[in-house]
């Protein structure tokens, strides 16, 4: 590495991150109990507020305009309310929606939480109403779809894949990335909630620790992910262990452990994996190892862990954490 590893953080601004996946209305409906009702033993729930904030995709994306970086996103919502509240929650947060498509034919992907607590008292996630689009894309809005994609990454400086299983990540699409990809020599990264096996041959990826025992069963040792790592044709893994930290595999060495920074109990989860996914891109970009592109995306995963609801990272933030933190990062590529 050319530096501390604190250098790269100047390096994020104006790097072009392609962000191609599903777009996620993530909606927090907060309100009071004030009593319970004579119909049925339930509290009653006056509403508050309701806020709509980006999730999956879009939320990565946010991550990636927030430290500095330029997201270029490719996705799809519904000509709906919620589309509506997404795309205003996007441009707000400076993401650039040109190559969103708008479409009749899809509902906008929307989770609800809804957060309930009496007068004074921290209010907690009681339920979650997921709305989802009930059918597969017609061919003709795949055709739309992978039109956009190869747009975004003509300039691209790095390609996540974010996919959750809605239509707009669907592997059939990954033949086009990966020959971007490699004609344009950058990283291509996966974050895929269901189906890492369906996307091979990518430079990496950020399964969190449910999905590795999807495939690989419970209890499973180093030697067991690097064995995946080498069937997915990857240069390295990067497993998030919640608490545990970060578990980073990598062609021809050793497993590297990464302790978790700060706290070991999270206030809200919610979106830390695309915020993982976003600072590890971004630092890839910039020419970092994985070793410290690892570091530096678990330290932006430990910020957003302390906010509450789906939440993004500062560089202000990110450089702090590193300041506060220095025992968990090298401070050399050589490391």
């Amino acid at each position: 590495m050319k530096g501390p590893i604190e250098n790269y953080l100047t390096e994020f601004q104006g790097k072009k991150i392609a962000i191609i996946g599903d777009l996620v209305a993530d909606q927090f409906l907060e309100g009071t109990i004030s009593r319970v009702s004579r119909e049925a033993p339930v509290f009653i729930l006056r509403h508050d507020e309701t806020r709509t904030l980006a999730g999956a995709a879009a939320n990565a994306a946010v991550n990636v305009a927030s430290l500095g970086g330029t997201p270029i996103l490719a996705g799809v919502t519904g000509q709906d309310a919620n589309g509506n509240l997404l795309l205003e929650t996007l441009r707000r947060s400076g993401v650039d929606c040109e190559h969103v498509i708008r479409s009749d034919d899809v509902k906008t992907t929307t989770k609800i939480r809804v957060l309930a607590g009496q007068h004074y008292a921290p209010r907690q996630q009681v339920i979650r109403i997921d709305y989802e689009n009930p059918a597969p894309f017609s061919a003709g809005l795949n055709a739309q779809v992978e039109q956009n994609i190869r747009k975004v990454c003509e300039d691209a400086d790095a390609i996540i894949i974010s996919d959750y299983n809605y239509g707009a990540a669907d592997p059939k699409f990954m033949t086009a990335v990966q020959s971007i990809a490699s004609t344009k020599d950058i990283p291509l990264l996966v974050d895929s909630r269901f189906r890492l096996l369906s996307f091979p041959d990518a430079t990496s990826a950020t399964p969190n620790q449910e999905e590795v025992e999807n495939i690989l069963g419970t209890n499973f040792s180093a030697d067991d992910c690097g064995r995946l790592r080498e069937r997915l044709g990857y240069s390295s893994l990067l497993i998030t262990r919640g608490n545990k930290g970060m578990l980073l595999l990598e062609q021809g060495k050793e497993p590297y452990e990464i302790p978790v920074v700060g706290s070991d109990e999270p206030i809200d989860v919610t979106g830390a994996g695309d915020t993982v996914i976003a600072v590890y891109a971004l630092a890839l970009a910039c020419g970092a190892s994985f070793r410290d592109a690892a570091n530096l995306a678990n330290h932006a995963g430990s910020v957003v862990v302390m906010k509450k609801g789906t939440a993004c990272v500062t560089r202000a933030e990110l450089h702090a954490s590193l300041l506060e933190n220095p025992q968990t990062k090298p401070t050399s590529s050589a490391a």
